[in-house]
């Protein structure tokens, strides 16, 4: 039995083998820049010497999680990251799918693929022009938006130093660059819904709005759900590049996140091992959450992420 599982294993790989071969390059990828470097996990547990190398660096144990976990920064960390992940969760996920829906329901090509085109555009300029186009709008001291405020007899409004006003500028720039991006999926998933449920739910009296509601919505249901729970796994990792540009030292106690910390701890200040064990530990939550969101999933009958 197991040669003949075998033979039929191997018979699938040569059928296949052109497929095996367009996917060679992203298991390369993979393979190299994902699995390979795991192995450097193992400096979270020494205390790293460069010159040293890996071999010889004296072993800490726990010594830099027991820092991390009593850190006063801890906390602040923690309480940042939460929070700008429940922005993109609550505010920044459900707007591609919304945006999906709407597109959907405009009929003429001409002008829906113009609308696509204008909000795709933004995912292709890097975080550095995103945040350099919203400092020259938002800055207190010259600030287009600013400058408009003080003309009108306003005060004016430190929309990149307040630390609430960040939190509000981040969220609209992750917006502002993502949703078009992000409505691909949604609207593939919506155009391949069954034309034949429309027409029996028109045949039903269903409004447009009841077609959305009663149709399109569960039939995206899967799709929704599948990238819901890979959203839950980011809790922890929002990205360097971004919250970066836009951390000062006024506003640093409401916009530092681990990411950023892990820079400043592991590239600035030289402490490898420690900034290896906040990303162990932002890694391990993020297993976390993915493994328990999607069984979480299957338990209410979604098909979940595997």
């Amino acid at each position: 039995m197991k040669k003949r599982a075998r033979a039929r294993t191997l018979a699938g790989i040569v059928r296949n083998k052109w497929l095996y071969i367009m996917s060679l390059p992203g298991i390369l990828y993979f393979i190299i820049f994902k699995y390979l470097p795991m192995g450097g996990i193992i400096i979270a547990f020494q205390d790293y010497q460069p010159f040293l190398g890996i071999a010889n660096s004296p072993w800490v144990g726990l010594k830099h999680f027991v820092r991390l976990f009593t850190e006063p920064t801890f906390f602040m960390l923690l309480g940042n990251t939460l929070l700008l992940f429940a922005l993109n969760l609550f505010i920044f996920f459900p707007i591609p799918i919304i945006l999906a829906l709407m597109l959907n329901e405009v009929k003429n090509k001409y002008f829906k693929s113009g609308i696509q085109t204008i909000i795709y555009i933004p995912h292709f300029m890097s975080w550095v022009i995103i945040v350099s186009i919203c400092y020259v709008f938002l800055a207190q001291d010259g600030g287009a938006v600013n400058a408009l405020i003080a003309s009108m007899g306003g005060e004016k409004v430190p929309f990149l130093t307040d630390g609430t006003w960040s939190r509000i500028v981040y969220i609209l720039q992750v917006i502002w660059k993502e949703m078009g991006w992000s409505t691909i999926i949604y609207l593939a998933a919506v155009t391949a819904v069954d034309p034949g449920l429309y027409e029996a739910a028109k045949m039903d009296g269903a409004s447009r709005l009841r077609q959305i509601w009663h149709v399109t919505l569960p039939a995206i249901r899967p799709v929704i759900i599948t990238m819901l729970i890979l959203k839950i796994g980011h809790t922890l990792d929002l990205g360097f590049e971004h919250v970066y540009l836009l951390v000062n030292s006024i506003n640093r106690n409401f916009m530092e996140i681990f990411d950023t910390y892990v820079y400043t701890a592991g590239m600035k200040n030289g402490q490898l091992s420690f900034s290896t064990a906040v990303g162990l530990f932002k890694g391990v939550v993020g297993l976390i959450l993915v493994m328990g969101s999607n069984r979480l999933a299957k338990k209410f009958g979604e098909e979940g992420l595997y």
